[in-house]
């Protein structure tokens, strides 16, 4: 029972203080408040908005979806190829960012399986599949890791919009006339937005990337516990485990 009960206790312990201590990245975007019942009480539990799929083509020339990413972090940003200003150092900037994570591997194929990058045009009438291709020569982009995004312009621009809330504003054909965000947007592996971070600001990089670490350990609400719905089984068979051995004890010692 010793053996049993300590590394149980201990385990439980340090999870209560692990959960109680760590603060994870805050959620944004509540889509609505529901009212649930949880052990018998009647409790609120805030819908998150799920960011919503899309079909662009990537620098490759590939069609690529969101759905094709299913279990990934995202970080995701806006910018067009004819930008003077920000553009070249928000991707520099994701470049060294996607260049920092990888799959902790120490030899072989360290390029990371766990976190995406998107970089999305607010151009794309001009930025084709061989603009983003120039561009992703020019600051050496892993395709498998980060991709360039062309495709339909309303798409593009209700995602950043409507589906992850920063502004863009159409420069009506004029390269320096789009005003669009220079925020880092971190996305979790169920699509709810969990922070911005401007892509210009090496504080706000350092603290993208502290929140990405917290991301890859933090639990997946959706996903159910191998012990969900089996304790009281389990309360059963140790108990049934614990008779059995003193059953054994006691005809030892009574053959003895």
């Amino acid at each position: 029972m010793l053996a049993i009960l300590l590394p149980l206790t201990a385990y439980f312990i340090v999870k209560w203080r692990s959960d109680k201590n760590v603060l994870m990245p805050r959620h944004y975007l509540p889509d609505s408040i529901q009212v649930v019942t949880k052990g018998g009480k009647r409790v609120s539990d805030t819908v998150w908005h799920r960011v919503g799929d899309f079909s662009l083509v990537n620098q490759e020339g590939k069609q690529v979806t969101l759905d094709s990413l299913k279990g990934k972090i995202i970080i995701a940003d806006f910018f067009f190829t004819r930008c003077p200003t920000i553009c070249p150092v928000m991707t520099m900037n994701m470049k060294r960012l996607a260049e920092s994570i990888h799959n902790g591997k120490r030899v072989g194929d360290k390029t990371n399986k766990l976190v995406h990058f998107l970089s999305f045009s607010i151009d794309p009438e001009r930025d084709s599949v061989e603009r983003l291709k120039y561009w992703a020569n020019r600051f050496q982009v892993n395709p498998d890791q980060w991709w360039l995004l062309t495709g339909d312009k309303k798409t593009i621009y209700n995602l950043a919009i409507n589906e992850m809330k920063i502004g863009l504003e159409d420069g009506e054909g004029i390269d320096t006339n789009f005003i669009h965000s220079d925020k880092f947007i971190l996305i979790d592996s169920n699509r709810h937005v969990r922070g911005y971070y401007s892509g210009l600001d090496p504080l706000a990089l350092g603290k993208l990337s502290e929140d990405l670490v917290m991301l890859t350990m933090e639990k997946d609400p959706n996903r159910k516990s191998f012990f969900a719905g089996k304790l009281l089984v389990i309360a059963v068979v140790f108990l049934l485990a614990i008779f059995g051995v003193g059953l054994l004890l006691y005809l030892l010692r009574k053959k003895t």
